[in-house]
């Protein structure tokens, strides 16, 4: 169904179709995960971390970058 849609839009291997709103949702994970990096990276030119300033940097950088990792691109209908 998805090769048919594509045909129909003249859509090449290399293009996707998704909604403004997958579109918009993707943008803000990637925003997210943009400024914990900057905080991170901020906060670890601070002499002297502990570990557990280490660690809640870690826990940031993993919470942002989890729902990137579980993104799905596939066409709504397959997984």
């Amino acid at each position: 169904m998805s090769r048919q849609r594509a045909s129909e839009l003249a859509l090449s291997e290399n293009e996707l179709v998704m909604t403004r709103d997958e579109l918009d949702a993707l943008k803000d994970q990637i925003y997210v995960l943009h400024c914990a990096l900057n905080d991170v990276q901020t906060d670890l030119a601070s002499p002297r971390q502990t570990k557990e300033t280490l660690l809640e940097m870690l826990g940031w950088l993993i919470q942002a970058a989890e729902p990137i990792a579980a993104a799905s691109l596939t066409p709504a209908g397959r997984s």
